[in-house]
């Protein structure tokens, strides 16, 4: 088995089954990947907001590939272990006007910069932010001829943002062209589930992955393995938002909202860094989906990222 390094330029932003692979392994391999930020090294630790708002969009999801893997044909699986996400020490997050999941609550741009000490963050304080580094979009080529945006998942992979696919996930995804031709990058350092702002603590990394191929065994879409979390995530409790409705996007969205409401009166964050903090680190879930008409979303953000309180 061979160990490879593939930097990270040229990136590419586009899924194009034509693009030529910049690295070609055998089944087995593991490659040392370096992924830039999700601007494509635009954004950097010293940028100003207004510069900020001057990037080019079009390079969004610069992702570093594509990788041919000898070998892997339509109808076999890629299994891609993850070894190692290692972040470089800061990233950032944004409220982009138009975009987010309250959109019409934030519709102001913002730009928040993080410093990344090891495997916390302390930036949001008094928040503690656990930090588990993964890659937003790890995909392989769509089966389609032309070229299209990072910004949807499909079968292939791509843009799913699970913020499990951290250290010690295996991730398989259905092969849909010779060679499989896998790219990844979007990388978050920390993310709760739902994303809700936008981003996550977007960053660049180094990233360490290990190809196999499994040869005849058809798969529909992605399919993932976690790890265990790290002991500084042990349950501790969780504060929990439940809202129910009949539109089941209306309850998340209400769940959200109070949750910003509630670390704003509680613990005294701004209502800007209450949004930030929960597309960092709440979990935005389906608690039921059974009790038709209505659907019921929770919104927790767990006890060991702010300081103990009582609240009544």
């Amino acid at each position: 088995m061979t160990t490879h390094v593939l930097s990270a330029n040229p990136t590419h932003s586009r899924w194009n089954r034509s693009l030529a692979p910049r690295l070609r392994i055998a089944s087995g391999d593991t490659v040392h990947v370096e992924c830039v930020d999700s601007s494509g090294a635009q954004v950097h630790p010293a940028m100003s907001p207004a510069e900020f708002l001057a990037i080019d969009r079009d390079r969004i999801h610069a992702l570093t590939g594509p990788i041919f893997v000898e070998g892997a044909g339509p109808g076999d699986v890629l299994q891609i272990d993850v070894l190692e996400v290692a972040h470089k020490g800061w990233g950032w997050s944004s409220v982009i006007g138009g975009l987010g999941f309250l959109k019409q609550r934030f519709a102001d741009p913002y730009f928040f910069l993080w410093q990344l000490d090891g495997e916390v963050s302390r930036s949001l304080a008094p928040a503690v932010v656990p930090l588990r580094p993964f890659c937003g979009v790890m995909g392989v080529a769509p089966g389609e001829d032309g070229e299209f945006r990072t910004r949807p998942p499909g079968p292939f992979g791509g843009n799913m943002d699970v913020r499990e696919l951290s250290k010690g996930a295996t991730l398989y995804l259905p092969v849909l062209n010779p060679g499989a031709l896998f790219s990844t990058g979007d990388a978050h350092a920390a993310q709760g589930d739902g994303e809700v702002c936008i981003n996550g603590i977007e960053c660049p990394v180094d990233v360490t992955l290990r190809f196999h191929v499994h040869k005849n065994r058809p798969l529909a879409g992605p399919m993932l393995e976690t790890s265990a979390p790290r002991k500084q995530e042990a349950d501790e409790g969780s504060w929990i938002v439940v809202e129910s409705a009949t539109d089941p996007a209306a309850a998340a969205r209400a769940a959200t909202s109070r949750m910003i409401d509630l670390l704003a009166e509680r613990w005294g964050f701004s209502e800007i860094h209450a949004y930030l903090l929960c597309s960092v680190a709440m979990n935005l879930r389906l608690s039921q989906v059974v009790n038709e008409p209505m659907f019921t979303v929770s919104a927790a953000v767990p006890k060991h990222v702010l300081p103990r309180r009582r609240l009544f």
